[in-house]
């Protein structure tokens, strides 16, 4: 008798644990994100926690790229474990461009001129974003870098009328996965310092990795629970890549009580990089 009792006491322990260990699973499994015109309700300000923006593929930590004698630890490059789904796969005449737009990372990269920073840099910044969708209708994305934004146009791909700096994005929902493929991506003719030009290209990240006007651009966001979404890219440029490749990182939602986009117009901080030589102290910035 006391054996049996013992036995169903150790069963009941098991159910007890196993239905505890059930309880907290269903407690920490993530519910779905809200919708909206029985969508996904995407609307909110997000940002990523990647570090892409120093480089899409794994790199260790470095010394700042320029005057590191200055700015010391406040400006190394941090490591980072990469979001691609394996080396870029450039040609090789492409890798020639990639490092000879690394090497001068700090004076030619648009960001550090305050120019628009094109898809899908334009998500992984480092800065929030908003995105502001009604229904089934276009979906605007307003970026606090640069106040840049872009419109999305829940529409069939088209081929764009001109090349753009953000490119043409064009929309459409795969279930749950809003699809949107962006077109016509290209500076033109960009101004560099000292009044320098040249013909510009879109950047990726603070690394010299880049994509032609020929690219086509493929993103993916796709819901993972209210406050997050996984956001994937497909790259496909077959002027400078052998094949198409792919971004992967998750996006999160700021819950602040008290966030918004804010306002960072950067074009005052880029005016010494470009126009030094024009300025009354201009000896102060050495030429290139």
């Amino acid at each position: 008798m006391r054996k049996n009792f013992k036995l169903l006491a150790a069963a009941a322990a098991i159910a007890l644990a196993t239905t505890g260990a059930g309880a907290a699973q269903a407690q920490r499994a993530p519910k779905a994100m809200a919708k909206i015109g029985g969508k996904p309700n995407l609307n909110g300000i997000w940002q990523v926690m990647s570090g892409a923006n120093w480089n899409l593929e794994p790199h260790e930590a470095a010394e700042a790229p320029q005057a590191p004698e200055k700015v010391g630890a406040i400006g190394a490059i941090l490591p980072g474990l990469g979001v691609t789904d394996g080396p870029i796969p450039y040609k090789p005449e492409a890798v020639a461009k990639r490092d000879e737009l690394r090497k001068g990372v700090n004076t030619v990269d648009p960001e550090a001129a305050c120019y628009l920073p094109g898809i899908p840099r334009a998500t992984y910044i480092e800065q929030p974003f908003q995105i502001i969708q009604s229904g089934t209708g276009d979906i605007l994305i307003a970026y606090q870098y640069a106040s840049a934004n872009r419109v999305i146009r829940m529409q069939p791909v088209e081929v764009p009328p001109i090349d753009t700096w953000m490119g043409t994005s064009y929309g459409s929902w795969e279930g749950d996965t809003l699809k949107v493929v962006t077109l016509a991506q290209s500076p033109g003719e960009v101004i560099l310092p000292m009044g320098k030009t040249e013909q510009g290209v879109t950047w990726l990240d603070r690394s010299g990795n880049y994509l032609t006007n020929t690219a086509t651009v493929t993103e993916r966001f796709r819901p993972d629970g209210p406050d997050r979404i996984q956001y994937e890219v497909t790259v496909d440029d077959p002027t400078i890549y052998s094949k198409p490749w792919k971004i992967s990182m998750p996006i999160y939602r700021r819950v602040e009580p008290k966030v918004e986009i804010l306002d960072f117009r950067c074009v005052p901080f880029a005016d010494k990089l470009l126009y030094g030589d024009l300025l009354a102290d201009k000896d102060k910035y050495p030429k290139k």
